[in-house]
């Protein structure tokens, strides 16, 4: 009698084994929406850690971009290498306890056979033939959705990246903000950006809502060029954003606003599906990371580069500070997070305005100068 409850047992486990996996799998490949899978999580930190190993903070940021763009690929292998591992061990407990002549030793090499659909093993007597086939369609299935996953991935990847790289040819190496709106204001495109540059940005902010919590591997797959990375990219636009309603002197529309909108709520989704802690509801009073003399200077340059500056320093200070609050501690902490580059805040001490000479003006007002002070 106790042994036939360890088989029923062993059944039940098996059973309950290969449900876990299949829920994984299902929720983290077919499912279209966020969904926390603490079997894929578990799986992505220990992958995380290792790699975080050799690539530890101390270390340039170039060693670690080139160690941390193996992260993803090899965090999906460990995906399915650990579930085939959790199906396998739940059928040799099924093919265990399904026949009380089936040994631990032929259960393991009928569960392989039908896993990897390799044929070698014929089922004992007492073994329905539709649990073999069962795991076979299961192994089939696993691999097949891991490989029809890809596509989708990298055309996220894709249409996430090519926003990121136009954005790099405005401003640059660097990321400035001010150094992108320094350029639209030489090259006559300041209008342009006001009428069809938020709007495109609005809409990659909503598409990585979307995409970077139902795809979660997306947030680790890093930009083909090391000086560019998703969350920087972000983070420049909303203060591009920022100082354009705060600082400069020229008429707006309400784009930039809306860009800050949809970029704070995007930000907030993802700071939930990851835990960042962060305040839903800041005020405008609330410190941000920057210090008025970040403002300062990059005022300044911007000034310097020939854009109109408002007279009120005092009230564009508060202005900026009261957008910057609403995605100051979530963009910081994902920065951290993701590993993005040092922010180009950090260094604004060393900034120098625009050289307007290298950025002459086309007609329709597009900008034909790259943002490395050098001519396209």
């Amino acid at each position: 009698m106790a042994h036939v409850v360890e088989r029923i047992v062993a059944i039940v486990v098996g059973i309950l084994l290969v449900c876990w996996v299949l829920d994984a799998a299902i929720r983290n490949f077919l499912l279209p929406r966020a969904s926390r899978v603490r079997l894929t999580q578990w799986i992505s930190r220990v992958v995380a850690r290792v790699f975080n190993l050799f690539a530890r903070p101390s270390q340039p940021y170039e060693r670690r971009d080139k160690v941390l763009a193996m992260r993803p690929p090899f965090t999906l292998l460990a995906f399915q290498a650990v579930w085939l591992f959790i199906v396998f061990v739940g059928f040799v407990l099924i093919f265990w306890g399904a026949a009380e002549e089936v040994s631990w030793r032929t259960a393991m090499n009928e569960s392989g056979s039908a896993l990897f659909t390799l044929g070698f093993a014929t089922p004992e007597s007492g073994v329905p033939f539709f649990v073999v086939f069962a795991e076979a369609v299961i192994g089939l299935t696993l691999t097949a959705l891991l490989i029809s996953y890809l596509p989708t991935i990298y055309a996220a990847f894709q249409k996430r990246e090519f926003m990121v790289a136009k954005l790099a040819v405005r401003t640059g190496s660097s990321g400035a903000p001010w150094r992108a709106l320094s350029v639209a204001h030489i090259t006559g495109s300041l209008e342009w950006m006001d009428t069809s540059f938020w709007q495109e940005w609005e809409d990659w902010f909503i598409d990585i809502a979307e995409s970077h919590t139902s795809l979660t591997i997306l947030n680790f797959y890093r930009s083909p060029d090391p000086s560019n990375h998703w969350i920087s990219a972000a983070r420049t636009v909303l203060d591009m954003a920022a100082l354009r309603i705060a600082a400069v002197d020229r008429p707006t529309t309400v784009g930039p606003q809306i860009a800050i909108r949809n970029g704070t709520i995007a930000l907030r989704v993802l700071a939930r599906h990851f835990r960042i802690e962060h305040d839903p509801d800041p005020q405008p009073h609330h410190p941000i990371s920057l210090t008025r003399e970040h403002f300062d200077v990059a005022c300044r340059m911007m000034e310097e580069s020939g854009v109109p500056i408002v007279a009120d320093r005092d009230a564009a200070w508060i202005a900026f500070a009261g957008w910057r609050v609403n995605y100051d501690t979530i963009i910081e902490q994902a920065a951290v997070a993701f590993m993005a580059p040092p922010s180009p805040w950090d260094t604004i001490a060393d900034a120098q305005p625009v050289n307007a000479a290298l950025f002459p003006k086309a007609a329709g007002g597009a900008i034909v100068g790259a943002g490395d002070d050098s001519p396209l």
